[in-house]
């Protein structure tokens, strides 16, 4: 990791930063409730298909990462060059690594935390979940930028309706569209590396079986989300005028957005399964949501309520690290309160916000004290001019 100068020297919009913060703290926030047992209806996910305001972080966030794609390959000038292969393969390593690494973290703070000796917490890799959020990220900009730099962007329309296409075909012929262990997407997982290393999930009859949403054969349509940011990356720096940005990012986000919500039909929208109508529908949101900030931040102006999203924006790897090295430690150090050893999120949700703001919106408040957290540690690196990046 490199630390670098003030971002604004770059030139970039305002804008690009504030949606990547707005969607890194929206994941922050929905990740972290006081209890999951009590989070509203809009702040959990899908169960299966359909599509809730939380569904939208991460393709959001992923959106933006196409985008952002673009601007950082301009100075390769889209060529497979030595320096540009080797930053795409350095940074795919490391996001992943890193997942890796939060996942192990996690584990030995479990371990540590049930009265495991340190070098047996530390060792459980038999149970070690391969696959994750980063892990997922990694591998979709490690994919998408290197087809970015051997493939000319005007063919990548139709690589990106190849790869949703024959993904829907996958999931037709191969129980895709079914919550269970033959779903095509649980069987290449456990063919690869087994159910121990997989997420457990719920299945409709109430059953815990192996099926790991941020799984392998999903990330296929990942990488046709990042295309489509990294489309979108071109539309903005092609077109230098804002207006003309606002208006080609509403009229193409709103297309993608009813050509999602048109097939889901006969395609579900399914966030866990990353089905073609959910890139589309997700996709077209965001470029709405982009091109509204641009017209609110960029062209009027209307900047200081945002500023709170700007330290997130900015530093959003490191943040988003931190904040899951912070609720792990949060939920694992315990200390004893009335003869009960319990942890520190269980004292601040249990006995400090439940009794007085009840169970929903206590957990609600949890939520966003933690997301506050992360942002003073954000803004930390924000006003002492640190920002980050792999």
């Amino acid at each position: 990791m490199n630390t670098i100068t003030t971002p604004q020297q770059s030139g970039r919009l305002l804008s690009l930063d504030i949606l990547r913060g707005i969607t890194i703290a929206g994941m922050i926030m929905v990740n972290n409730p006081g209890s999951w047992r009590y989070v509203y209806t809009p702040l959990g996910h899908a169960h299966w298909h359909g599509l809730t305001p939380t569904d939208l972080v991460f393709p959001f966030f992923m959106f933006i990462m196409g985008v952002s794609t673009f601007m950082s390959l301009r100075k390769f000038h889209f060529e497979p060059s030595k320096g540009a292969i080797w930053k795409i393969v350095r940074r795919t390593i490391l996001i992943f690594v890193i997942g890796l690494a939060l996942g192990w973290f996690g584990q030995l703070c479990r371990g540590l935390a049930s009265g495991e000796p340190f070098m047996q917490a530390a060792t459980h890799f038999d149970t070690l979940r391969i696959l994750g959020v980063l892990q997922r990220l990694g591998l979709a900009y490690g994919f998408a930028a290197l087809i970015a730099v051997f493939v000319k962007s005007k063919y990548l329309p139709w690589l990106i309706t190849l790869l949703l296409l024959g993904y829907f075909l996958i999931l037709q012929f191969g129980k895709g569209f079914e919550m269970s262990e033959q779903n095509i997407i649980a069987v290449v997982d456990r063919a690869l590396w087994g159910t121990d290393h997989m997420y457990k999930d719920t299945a409709p009859s109430g059953e815990r079986i192996a099926f790991d949403p941020e799984g392998l054969l999903s990330t296929l349509p990942s990488i046709a989300h990042v295309l489509i940011g990294f489309l979108f990356g071109k539309l903005i720096v092609d077109n230098k005028e804002n207006h003309t940005r606002v208006e080609k990012l509403l009229i193409l986000g709103t297309v993608l957005a009813f050509a999602g919500l048109l097939l889901q039909y006969g395609c579900p929208i399914n966030k866990k399964i990353w089905s073609p109508t959910f890139v589309l529908a997700t996709t077209g949101f965001a470029a709405q949501l982009l091109g509204l900030l641009i017209w609110i931040i960029d062209i009027n102006k209307k900047e200081r309520w945002s500023r709170f999203f700007h330290a997130f924006g900015v530093n959003p790897l490191i943040v988003y690290v931190f904040a899951g090295v912070f609720a792990t430690l949060l939920s694992n150090i315990r200390f004893t309160v009335q003869g009960e050893a319990i942890s520190i999120k269980t004292f601040v949700y249990e006995m400090l916000l439940r009794p007085w703001a009840g169970d929903y919106f206590g957990s609600l408040l949890y939520a966003l004290l933690f997301v506050t957290a992360c942002w003073l540690f954000g803004y930390i690196l924000y006003k002492r001019n640190i920002y980050i990046k792999l």
